[in-house]
């Protein structure tokens, strides 16, 4: 019987390996892609930049398209969420943004890499229509994490009709405090690390909730 490739330091070697591969792809895709065009770049030039056979590609990335936008956008664990949803902090919002920045953070901490990806959506409006699908898709399930808070905190549509629309006003929020995290890191005007730049979000955050007096 096999042991999971996370298990002991053999299976720690597979998981890094696997990384380092998919690290190199991806940096292979992106740099034909920012030099030839996202259209005339081939599943073969990848595979050749990157030093890796096709059957190695469709097992990491399953489709051209995969290389330059992940299966699905990075969602919190169930731990995560859980804890979300049964927090008792006085701020919705900030315990939403720390906890998708988090998540954010894990999942694509490679600054050049990142930064790189950027450009490349932002200028292909494939990839572009994409992400934007993507992102919508996460945005709803944040809606449905701040919905399930509010209803364990005992909240109801019942007595609040409009409790969704908060939820989406939460989300909303949220997602402007992150496009303007990833916005300042990507632009490289600031030197510290993406955990530094979350951080001080995070704190900016709490600062505005805590001295906002909400009607």
């Amino acid at each position: 019987m096999s042991l999971p490739a996370s298990s002991g330091p053999a299976g720690t070697l597979r998981s890094r390996k696997r990384a380092a591969t998919s690290l190199a792809i991806r940096r292979a895709a992106i740099a034909l892609a920012l030099d030839h065009g996202y259209e005339n770049v081939t599943v073969e030039m990848i595979c050749e930049a990157s030093m890796v056979s096709q059957r190695t590609f469709f097992n990491y990335f399953g489709s051209r398209e995969g290389v330059y936008l992940s299966a699905e956008k990075a969602l919190p664990s169930a731990e995560l969420v859980a804890g979300f949803v049964e927090g008792t902090g006085s701020s919705v919002f900030g315990d939403l943004f720390n906890m998708i920045a988090g998540t954010v953070v894990d999942s694509d901490a490679n600054l050049e890499l990142f930064r790189a990806r950027h450009q490349l959506i932002h200028q292909t409006p494939e990839l572009l229509n994409q992400e934007k699908v993507r992102i919508s898709e996460a945005e709803e399930s944040f809606v449905g994490y701040v919905m399930a808070r509010y209803l364990f905190q005992g909240r109801s549509v019942a007595a609040t009709p409009d409790l969704e629309d908060e939820a989406r006003m939460v989300v909303s929020l949220v997602s402007g405090a992150m496009r303007y995290a990833m916005q300042k890191w990507v632009a490289g005007n600031f030197t510290q690390t993406r955990e530094d730049l979350v951080r001080g979000a995070s704190e900016l955050i709490q600062r505005i909730t805590v001295n906002e007096h909400w009607p």
